[in-house]
């Protein structure tokens, strides 16, 4: 069994993946968030921060890509060969954020058949890289990512990572699992499983359901519980929370050179909406944080929470 940690963007950039595999054990690899593909001319791959590989020498790392030029891929997947040595690259038609889907990308591009066909066609004939992509059921129809899923099933790739909602949904409802069924049976490629893995027992449902699937990837799951991973592996937790204090210090002190105080107080603010559970922190208790505009009376407060959150934590 492989675990993933899900490309989130604006979440799991180079400083939050390292962080999390210094402090917690049980995930295998890393995907990044999308970066978006390009001609040649007008690409600077040096300042792609994210894929630098000294940012990325604790786990395998697949760089993810999003766009909708079948030659802007091959330029950018050879450049990204050429200048950081990658040989495996993902495809984002997934996202269903609205601002993409205008822009006929992430999810908005399931719709069209051909041209997701063009850019894997033109991959996988014109570079030896692996190559994979992440998808949804579709955007607003199952029969998108099901014609999707028969069109690709002469090409080689690597993986098809499915996470079983409509773009439409966002991350809404609960995910249609009798679609992913379909999707389950049709495919003779490796699939890898993504969304909706809350617990163990999810996983451990799951794995009963779809026995072949051997790779399954964590996303707000392990935003909103560190230790999950090593949940699913049996491994021991010890002292939570001790352990997630050290993480939490080391991450904003990796976190503020970086982005700044403003930086670092949106990104604490984003992830705090999922470590509230840890504690049982209140409505109250969690608005009164996010009020909080100045770095070290956000930082001192949120250390406070920790310290007195419920011990729930060490029972989890």
């Amino acid at each position: 069994m492989n675990l993933w940690l899900a490309p989130l963007d604006g979440i799991t950039n180079y400083l939050f993946r390292n962080s999390l595999c210094r402090h917690f054990g049980g995930i295998d690899c890393f995907m990044t968030p999308f970066m978006p593909v390009q001609e040649r001319a007008k690409l600077n791959v040096t300042n792609w921060r994210d894929i630098w590989p000294k940012h990325n020498a604790l786990k395998p790392t697949v760089p993810q890509l999003m766009g909708n030029v079948p030659a802007h891929f091959v330029d950018t997947m050879r450049l990204l060969h050429e200048t950081y040595g990658y040989e495996d690259f993902n495809w984002n038609i997934g996202c269903p954020v609205a601002q993409v889907v205008r822009r006929h990308r992430g999810c908005g591009l399931m719709p069209d058949t051909d041209r997701v066909e063009e850019v894997v066609a033109a991959v996988t004939s014109q570079t030896p890289f692996r190559f994979s992509i992440k998808m949804r059921l579709g955007l607003h129809s199952p029969e998108e990512g099901l014609r999707i899923l028969e069109r690709m099933e002469p090409y080689p790739l690597d993986f098809i990572v499915v996470h079983p909602r409509l773009g439409e949904q966002m991350y809404e409802g609960t995910p249609d699992w009798d679609t992913f069924d379909e999707f389950y049976h049709l495919t003779h490629h490796r699939l890898i499983y993504s969304g909706d893995l809350n617990a163990v027992e999810d996983l451990v449902r799951l794995q009963q359901r779809y026995p072949d699937i051997q790779d399954w990837m964590l996303g707000r799951g392990i935003l909103a519980n560190p230790f999950l991973a090593e949940e699913i592996r049996g491994i021991s937790c010890g002292d939570r929370k001790e352990r997630f204090l050290k993480y939490y210090q080391h991450f904003a002190a990796e976190l503020l050179p970086l982005r700044h105080e403003r930086g670092t107080l949106h990104n604490m603010k984003e992830l705090w909406h999922y470590w509230r559970r840890l504690f049982n922190i209140t409505d109250e208790q969690l608005r009164h944080l996010l009020r909080i505009n100045e770095w070290e009376m956000f930082f001192d407060t949120s250390l406070q929470l920790v310290a007195s959150g419920s011990s729930g934590i060490d029972e989890h």
